[in-house]
């Protein structure tokens, strides 16, 4: 199951090469290819106000590791992106696809129905706490919160609370691009320019403890307790007649993997069923076994009414995305005329539900959730050795899934300003870190952390070699800015998200 790295590059390809037309590929993705959350001017020509840097190509991989076209060699330290749970170049899975095409290459889900989509419904049920017996399939995980949404206002309609339509999230937490998973995201900068959004949805404190109240650090029940209870206190304030679900994460992705204290969720449910307002677990991330469990929230012990998910359904070989809902949601649709009118084209693709269904017989097959389970606090604990670094506040997470917290000041936890992040995360240690061989997050959507979220096969050795190659490149990243010389680097920035008013959401999480 271990993937030991290798000092030498496996070169198979001597460059980019040319597109069919006969262009140079470098050229090509700079003046066609619009990247998704992408600084665009970071690869347009010097001449034309750009930085002139060539996009990264990455041509193939295998286990845990992938290869540019250039024949250099990285360690997949983010999944692709929190995705490929079981590894690159899994050849069973291709063959799944390919036999399912050659039966059934597509067909809607649109009152008609395939064997894939029934089998895959059907097992995921098998996993599901409680009586989320209903699959509802969509392409993505930003579809599978605007599914959830729709049907939680639909829901209340056919029960008789018309009123109740608003959705409580918590800050710094991101929950898709879609118009209505846009507005339950709680990042101000992702949101504004697309404003006007859905409106209805409101914030709620995060479970960042490292940054709560001094009294409330060291007791993490208190704080749990104390972080639930401002759900209570939103529902109440926006009146629980108009609020119909909460969205929260198992573990919050965004501002650095935030796990949940111990009691939290057993008390987010309490405030839900006391207000009636429904519990969203969006898993998008954090189910198939990146937490442990197939979803993550048989992890912490709780049973929501829908659970919301995509990325390692697959382990990112095609796209899809599901949308667990309970049995009593489905109730009002079984008789009559009603119907939950929403759908996508592609939800349910039988090609990818065969991917589906091969990639959960992986996850049986070599017991990948055990072994997250045994090895999530070797992961931990070999992390934690940063921890002696000054630049590094705090290591953070569950499973197979961590952020890296880093400050200016460990005693007082002071972090960097926002132009002292600029330069630190884009202008070297994106670059720093990619360089070294490794492909992770650097991210200030919260405070400047470092995120990894590896394949579920990896073990001891790989854990090592990240631990060393973070290490050296933290320990260049200190001098730099002992020396004060810290600048933005002209290779470009591999996060590709803008920087956010860190200052402001902080203050919005523990006000």
């Amino acid at each position: 199951m271990s993937t030991t790295p290798e000092t030498a590059t496996a070169a198979s390809a001597s460059g980019a090469g040319t597109t069919p037309r006969g262009t140079d590929r470098y050229a090509a993705a700079r003046d066609h290819l619009w990247g998704h959350f992408t600084r665009q001017s970071v690869y347009e020509p010097v001449a034309a106000g750009g930085l002139g840097a060539q996009i990264p190509i990455i041509e193939r991989g295998e286990g845990a590791w992938i290869w540019d076209v250039n024949g250099k060699k990285y360690f997949d330290g983010l999944a692709g992106l929190f995705t490929v749970q079981v590894g690159h170049g899994r050849a069973e899975l291709a063959e799944a696809a390919a036999k399912q095409a050659e039966k059934l290459a597509f067909f809607p889900i649109w009152s008609y129905a395939h064997a894939p989509a029934i089998d895959l419904a059907e097992r995921l049920a098998t996993y599901a706490p409680g009586d989320l017996n209903r699959a509802f399939f969509t392409t993505g995980g930003g579809e599978a919160v605007e599914s959830a949404w729709k049907l939680a206002k639909q829901y209340f309609k056919l029960t008789g609370k018309p009123t109740k339509h608003k959705v409580i999230s918590r800050s710094i937490a991101y929950h898709g691009t879609p118009q209505g998973a846009l507005a339950i995201t709680g990042i101000p900068d992702l949101k504004i320019p697309f404003e006007p959004l859905v409106p209805g949805a409101f914030r709620a404190p995060n479970t960042n403890i490292y940054r709560a109240q001094p009294e409330l650090r060291d007791d993490p029940k208190a704080f749990g307790r104390w972080a639930a209870d401002r759900i209570g206190e939103a529902i109440e304030f926006e009146g629980p007649d108009t609020v119909a679900a909460v969205f929260l994460e198992p573990v919050q992705n965004a501002g650095g993997c935030f796990p949940p204290p111990p009691g939290y969720f057993e008390r987010v449910r309490e405030i839900c069923d006391e207000y009636d307002v429904l519990l969203v677990s969006d898993e998008t991330i954090c189910a198939f076994g990146r937490i442990g469990e197939i979803f993550a929230c048989n992890d912490f012990g709780y049973v929501p009414d829908i659970i919301t998910t995509a990325k390692g359904l697959t382990s990112g070989y095609s796209p899809l995305g599901v949308m667990m809902a309970s049995d009593r949601l489905f109730e009002p649709f079984r008789k009559g005329t009603e119907a939950f009118g929403h759908g996508y084209t592609f939800g349910g693709h039988p090609v990818s539900a065969a991917v589906a269904m091969a990639n959960l017989d992986i996850f049986e097959r070599e017991k990948l959730t055990d072994h997250v389970h045994e090895n999530a606090p070797k992961f931990r604990s070999t992390l934690e050795k940063l921890l002696d670094l000054p630049i590094v506040g705090d290591v953070r997470g569950e499973g197979y899934f961590y952020g890296i917290e880093l400050v200016k000041d460990k005693e007082t936890r002071e972090t960097f300003n926002e132009e002292e992040s600029e330069r630190l995360l884009r202008g070297f240690l994106s670059k720093a870190l990619f360089e070294a061989g490794i492909y992770c997050r650097a991210d200030d959507r919260g405070d400047p952390v470092i995120q990894l979220s590896p394949p579920l096969i990896i073990g001891q050795d790989e854990f090592d070699w990240i631990e060393q190659t973070l290490r050296g490149v933290l320990t260049q990243a200190l001098d730099i800015l002992c020396r004060g010389s810290v600048r933005l680097g002209s290779d470009g920035e591999r996060l590709r998200h803008r920087p956010v008013r860190r200052n402001r959401i902080r203050r919005q999480t523990h006000r």
